[in-house]
This record gives C-alpha cells, sequence and structure tokens, in this order.
C-alpha cells in the first residue's frame, strides 16, 4: 500500500515594500518664519452632483497645501475633522452644504474660529470655463505653487469687511517681495467686494507671460522646438515678417507689461518687456457674507445679514443648515475614533 508524504507547502516569502521617505510639507515657511496655512475642503448633508464638483474645483485650487484625495463618510463629524487638523497644521476649514434655496460656504479658522458664512448666489466649474475658452490653458506644474491673492474693494470701514479680509488674507502663505522667485507665480485669487449689492466676485486665473515684440510664430518655434513648415514660403524671412500671424487680442498693452529682473524661460528673459496674461481657470462663485460666528461654526454672532441680534430669527433655509450641523456634531464619540482614522489614512493616501 502506497504511502503519501505530507507534503509541506513551499512557503512563499514576499518582500515588504518600503517606500521611500517622502518629504512632508513644510509647517514653517523658511524665508517668512510665519506658519504655512494649510486646509481642510469637506461638505456637511448630502450635495449634489455640481456642488460635489465644486467641492473638488476648491480643493484643487487650495493646492499645493490641502488635502486633494480626502475621504469623507456619513459618521464624520466636525469633531473628528478638528482632532485630525491639530496634528497635520490643518488651520482653516472650507465647509460646502446646500439648504433648500442655495448652497452655503463656511470659510472656518482652527481651532477656535472664526466662522464666516457665504451665501453662493451662482457659480461656475472649472470645465465649464475650460469649455467657452476657444484656448484653454492648464499646464501640469500650474499647482505646485500656492495662488496670490488680490482684494479689491475691502477698503470701507465695516469691521466684518476687515475681518473678511484677515481671514481670506490668511488662508494663502504669505510672500517676501525680496525673495520670492517669479516662476513660483503662476496663479492668482482675486475677490472683488461691490458695496452696491453687497455681492463677492471670486475669480481664479492663471498668470503668464508674453514677451513684447516677438511674434506669436517665433514664441511657438522657440518653445516647442519643431522645425517649422517653409514649403510655401519664398525665403525664411517670409517666415518671421508674415502678416497675420497674430490677432488683435493678443496685442501688446503698455499698461500691462513688466521688466522682468531673472530669467523665467527661453523666450521670456531678464531686463526684457514681457506682457503680463491672466486667463481664468475656474471655479467662478459670486458669493454673499451671511454671517460671522466668533468659534468654529458656533458662538458668538458677530454680523448677520438679517439683523445684528444673535436673538433675531434667521430665514428657514439657513436655520435648515446648522440644524445638519448639529445632528453631524451629535454623533457617539466612539463612531468618531473610528472615523478619525478614516480621514487620517486618506492623507496618508494624498502624500503617496
Amino acid at each position: 500500500m502506497a504511502r503519501f508524504r505530507n507534503q509541506r507547502k513551499n512557503k512563499v516569502f514576499v518582500k515588504p515594500i518600503v517606500k521611500k521617505n517622502q518629504q512632508q510639507q513644510p509647517n514653517v515657511d523658511h524665508i517668512t518664519g510665519n506658519k504655512i496655512p494649510k486646509s481642510f475642503v469637506f461638505s456637511r448633508g448630502k450635495l449634489p452632483g455640481p456642488i460635489r464638483q465644486l467641492q473638488m474645483d476648491l480643493r484643487k485650487l487650495m493646492l499645493p497645501y490641502t488635502a486633494l484625495n480626502l475621504k469623507e463618510k456619513k459618521r464624520n463629524n466636525l469633531k473628528d475633522f478638528l482632532n485630525v487638523a491639530g496634528p497635520m497644521g490643518v488651520t482653516h476649514f472650507l465647509i460646502l452644504s446646500k439648504t433648500e434655496t442655495s448652497p452655503v460656504l463656511r470659510v472656518a479658522k482652527t481651532p477656535q474660529g472664526p466662522t464666516l458664512t457665504f451665501k453662493i448666489q451662482e457659480y461656475s466649474l472649472a470645465v465649464d470655463i475650460a469649455q467657452s475658452q476657444l484656448r484653454p490653458r492648464c499646464p501640469q506644474d500650474l499647482f505646485k505653487n500656492p495662488p496670490l491673492i488680490v482684494l479689491s474693494g475691502f477698503a470701507a470701514g465695516d469691521e466684518h469687511l476687515k475681518l473678511t479680509t484677515t481671514v481670506f488674507k490668511n488662508i494663502f502663505p504669505d510672500i517676501d517681495i525680496n525673495t520670492v522667485k517669479l516662476s513660483s507665480c503662476q496663479r492668482i485669487v482675486c475677490l472683488n467686494y461691490n458695496k452696491d449689492t453687497k455681492f463677492i466676485d471670486f475669480r481664479h486665473y492663471s498668470i503668464r507671460l508674453q514677451p513684447v515684440g516677438v511674434s506669436r510664430r517665433i514664441r511657438k518655434f522657440v518653445q516647442n522646438h519643431q522645425v517649422p513648415d517653409l514649403r510655401n514660403l519664398q525665403d525664411v524671412s517670409d517666415f518671421v515678417t508674415k502678416a497675420g500671424y497674430g490677432s488683435e487680442s493678443e496685442a501688446d498693452e503698455e499698461a500691462a507689461t513688466v521688466t522682468l529682473t531673472s530669467d523665467l524661460s527661453r523666450v521670456n528673459r531678464a531686463s526684457t518687456k514681457s506682457a503680463v496674461k491672466l486667463q481664468e481657470i475656474g471655479p467662478r462663485m459670486t458669493l454673499q457674507l451671511t454671517k460671522i460666528e466668533g468659534g468654529l461654526c458656533s458662538g458668538e454672532v458677530m454680523f448677520s445679514e438679517y439683523g445684528n441680534g444673535g436673538n433675531k430669527k434667521k430665514p428657514d433655509s439657513e436655520e435648515d443648515g446648522d440644524n445638519d450641523d448639529e445632528m453631524k456634531d451629535s454623533d457617539e464619540d466612539n463612531e468618531g475614533e473610528d472615523s478619525e482614522e478614516d480621514i487620517g489614512e486618506s492623507e496618508e493616501d494624498e502624500e503617496d
């Protein structure tokens, strides 16, 4: 009778994959010495598809100091995000929600406020703006550096406008005009306050420079390193002097020209004049400041569009939005601990 030996299965040794130590984003600017602001962009309650896409556009706008792949779950409450924000150096929350009448954007300073609540009157997604342009522009390295911020129309003496100015200034890192590299200034966020309508126009542009006095044909030739098609030309000089190479929109404007102090590219050299061109990349929003709270989504009402006192009743639509947050914040503590791990895992994925 044959004997069957117990054949031991050969154990396969799998070498663990060790990831290289990736450089974590610094918390302090080594030039200015100031703390670098970081942000979380997330939502409260159910959002329709377009508002979800607006949330992703805002995350992209806040790059590189934000969590692009931040994952949210229904059981996450505000306390979960706040507990994770401290160790990760997050200084601001941008919270989107939806009421019966319109979307709402809250901009909060962690951990103790204040919180600015804006009603989004109108908005356009980045994809909508790109589709409306003849030549949309979005280079790969456009979001490697934070945008500049320009505030206009906030010079009034109202205290709520001064606080709004301070909050928006502190969302983005400070710059030192003596040491900043021009190559890092590729985006700009513009906020314009209209004192007649009390609306804030929120715009996001990309910055590009074009050398003054250089035709588009020559510029493309230098940038692309491609041999031009000269088959239909009698002489190479025709390629340079041929009329109609540009368009009226590309005409140089003296008011929008600067003299460069350093080399930026093969066509934008130091000590030469270049025209500054702004191209909108989105998202675009029209905001209305409705309330300022002294704490993090709570506390004393410092300003209200519907009345100065906190005793005055707010519209039903705004109460619905606040009730959603209260229901989320009343979740059990043990669920909150599990949620903190989920948020932390999503941050590690984002760094990878």
